[in-house]
């Protein structure tokens, strides 16, 4: 698989603090690569839109980020010939009619396909008279992502595309990008705090908590290395050796995240599940791990 993106040791600080400065990402380094789906997770105010911006070169940072040879920042236009965003807020021209905005496209974008763009958008209810500002918000995310398949992107950002949106246009939404994602060399970053919508898509996860990474991991590595076991309360069991990443009660019972070698030294287990995303991030958002 090849290196799209290389950020290492990435930092964004902000003055007006009372401290003076803060730093709303700090020393942050990843690499995404070919066919890797990245999870970009954490609660509002984490960094997910601090590292998007410095990504897209919409700012200053510190550190290095490469992306497929290019510097965001003094090499923007050479990086948005490779690398599209679609954001929860359209950012699509109200006054323009979709055919013109296809034009559009199709005169500024070296490697843009009208021919492709029109035909996803034939798979919808999008008519090319329509001014944009008269169409849903699903309609408005149906018709960027038929501009961005459109490209030869080969890294596409994913910023809370699917907020608001009914499950129809979500489902269509996601039909739609995967169709795009497996026909080239392609990555995509998904950034989201709705974790159980978007894990089945993934195969990375990089968990963000007030700027710093928290997780840094494979899908399968996740469900390898951890697990949740079941206890009755009628066993008292003495988890003072065990130390659970997170422990949540239910009706009777205990469910406890563990790491999975950890499962060993508990002899009294009712039951074992799979670890989901979800239970992931709410165990670090609670400073677990």
């Amino acid at each position: 698989m090849s290196i799209l993106i290389k950020a290492k040791n990435v930092t964004k600080s902000y003055s007006g603090s009372k401290q003076g400065r803060s730093e709303a990402i700090n020393n942050l380094s990843f690499e995404l690569k070919t066919g890797q789906v990245l999870g970009l997770l954490g609660h509002n105010g984490a960094g997910k839109s601090t590292l998007i911006k410095s990504l897209l070169g919409a700012h200053d940072y510190q550190g290095k980020i490469d992306i497929l040879g290019y510097e965001p920042q003094s090499q923007r236009p050479k990086v948005m010939q490779h690398l599209s965003y679609i954001s929860d807020v359209s950012v699509l021209p109200d006054w323009m009619t979709v055919e013109q905005v296809i034009r559009y496209t199709d005169g500024v974008h070296p490697s843009f396909d009208k021919h492709k763009a029109l035909a996803v958008l034939e798979k919808t209810d999008i008519k090319l008279s329509s001014k944009i500002y008269t169409l849903s918000k699903g309609m408005k995310v149906q018709l960027h992502l038929s501009i961005v398949i459109a490209t030869d992107a080969k890294v596409l950002i994913l910023d809370e595309p699917t907020l608001g949106l009914d499950l129809v246009y979500r489902d269509t939404f996601y039909r739609h990008l995967l169709e795009w994602f497996h026909d080239g060399e392609r990555a995509l970053i998904i950034a989201s705090h709705e974790v159980s919508e978007i894990e089945h898509l993934l195969t990375d996860v990089l968990i963000l908590k007030q700027g710093e990474i928290v997780m840094q991991s494979t899908m399968e590595d996740i469900a390898n290395d951890y697990v949740i076991v079941e206890i009755s309360d009628e066993k008292n069991t003495d988890l003072s050796a065990i130390k659970p990443l997170s422990n949540e009660r239910v009706l009777g019972s205990s469910r406890l995240l563990l790491r999975s070698e950890q499962r060993d030294l508990l002899t009294n287990i009712d039951k074992i599940y799979n670890v989901k995303l979800s239970d992931m991030f709410l165990a670090l958002q609670k400073g677990a791990l």
